[in-house]
């Protein structure tokens, strides 16, 4: 265990951010989760509607420092195209 103060605020500080780089970490994973589940499902409606939840989600999680901007850029990107897909799908 930390001796010194300034190490004991370290460690409350890393431990709050911990929590929180947790919950952001799980809530874009759902997201993201929810909008794979409704194009597996053929939902082109609540595909749109869970990527249109998801894309600003990513961006905060990235102002927050929790992923990096590629990362979020690669998930919207990779889901957009599925969605996409999806629609193009639907209309042939």
């Amino acid at each position: 265990m930390a001796n010194h103060k300034s190490a004991l605020k370290k460690i409350k500080q890393d431990e709050k951010r911990r929590l929180r780089n947790k919950a952001v970490r799980t809530r874009y994973r759902n997201l993201i989760k929810a909008v794979r589940m409704a194009v597996a499902a053929g939902d082109v409606e609540q595909a749109e509607a869970a990527l249109q939840k998801a894309a600003p989600y990513l961006h905060r999680a990235v102002i927050k420092g929790v992923i990096h901007r590629n990362k979020a850029a690669r998930h919207i990107s990779r889901l957009t195209r599925q969605v996409q897909a999806l629609k193009t799908q639907q209309a042939a």
